[in-house]
């Protein structure tokens, strides 16, 4: 069992699932309502899925924020069904389309937490590396991550490697007294793969079990993005030689297409291996998770559904569809 198979969903009792699916339910009320009103007008006074139905369905997942490139993907993957099964009708094409966006998650990696991620190596904690851009909930992310990890009795430590902004190393203080852990800081200005080194070496120190890194939320150039999260990667490894066990890359889930660009921003400069995905609670534009999963082939780990520590979910691609098709 893989480091986040310790979170899986067999250890929470009947009333936390319930809870977790009501507030799932409800942070894509809005993208449900968006999306299947879309679909009710682009099947209106039609019974078989034609070339219409299909121009109109493309147009609703471009719309619903689902992206261009896996929009023709899904397209193709209804029409060689049409074709193969020929007497599909209108009223199928919600549950085709269910079928095709889990498939698509699930060859995006968004399987079971578990077999997600390898465990981590014997020789020091399991190291999160964090990055993002400013405003999309990078730290608050991690807050309520550290606050998950201590519910489950784990041993955690937070580096505070966005040196640029003092804003940012007093937030992460501040979530870090809130849920009991301890921050590695220095001055502001100071290099960050210094911290992460700093943060490294205490978490190895202290036994610890989780580190969750900080880093700098500018999308400068791309060649200064991927020099520093390099530099940072090469001195995690003198202290834990297989750290970054996971590169977590949050996103702003309301922003939409802005989402996928830094997305690619982002997966050009480093390996990004997770995804967080913020802020879909009140917003029509949870069809990113989708879009974004697919495109990159990176799997969500997390979505954030309101300002709770237990709103932001593990997650799960059949409670995910299941609440956005119900």
């Amino acid at each position: 069992m893989g480091f986040w198979g310790f979170l899986s969903k067999k250890d929470k009792t009947n009333e936390t699932i319930a809870r977790e699916k009501d507030t799932l339910d409800q942070g894509l009320e809005k993208t449900k309502k968006s999306v299947f009103d879309k679909l009710a007008h682009a099947v209106v006074g039609k019974t078989t899925i034609d070339d219409e139905v299909l121009d109109n369905l493309e147009e609703v997942l471009v719309t619903s924020d689902v992206g261009v490139n896996t929009t023709l993907k899904i397209i193709k993957r209804i029409e060689e069904r049409v074709a193969r099964d020929k007497y599909v009708n209108s009223s199928e094409l919600n549950t085709i389309l269910r079928d095709e966006i889990a498939n698509l998650l699930a060859e995006s990696g968004n399987d079971s937490m578990a077999n997600a991620q390898e465990s981590a190596g014997s020789k020091g904690p399991y190291v999160i590396l964090v990055v993002g851009v400013n405003g999309v909930g990078k730290t608050t992310t991690i807050g309520k991550l550290a606050w998950q990890f201590r519910q489950a009795g784990k041993k955690v430590v937070l580096g505070a490697a966005d040196t640029f902004r003092a804003a940012a190393v007093e937030q992460l203080v501040i979530w870090g007294e809130r849920v009991g852990v301890p921050v590695v800081k220095q001055q502001m200005g100071s290099d960050p793969a210094s911290v992460a080194f700093d943060t490294l070496k205490s978490a190895v120190a202290s036994g610890a079990d989780v580190v969750l890194i900080d880093t700098a939320g500018r999308l400068h150039n791309k060649v200064g993005l991927m020099n520093e999260l390099t530099k940072i990667k090469n001195v995690m490894k003198k202290v834990v030689p297989d750290a970054p066990h996971d590169v977590m890359l949050v996103l702003d889930g309301s922003t939409g297409q802005n989402a996928f660009e830094q997305a690619r921003q982002f997966t050009a400069a480093t390996e990004v291996t997770s995804l967080a995905i913020t802020k879909l609670d009140g917003t029509a534009k949870g069809g990113v998770v989708i879009g974004i999963s697919d495109e990159f082939s990176v799997p969500v780990r997390y979505i954030g559904l309101g300002e709770g520590m237990e709103d932001l979910q593990q997650f799960d691609r059949h409670e995910f569809v299941d609440s956005l098709f119900k």
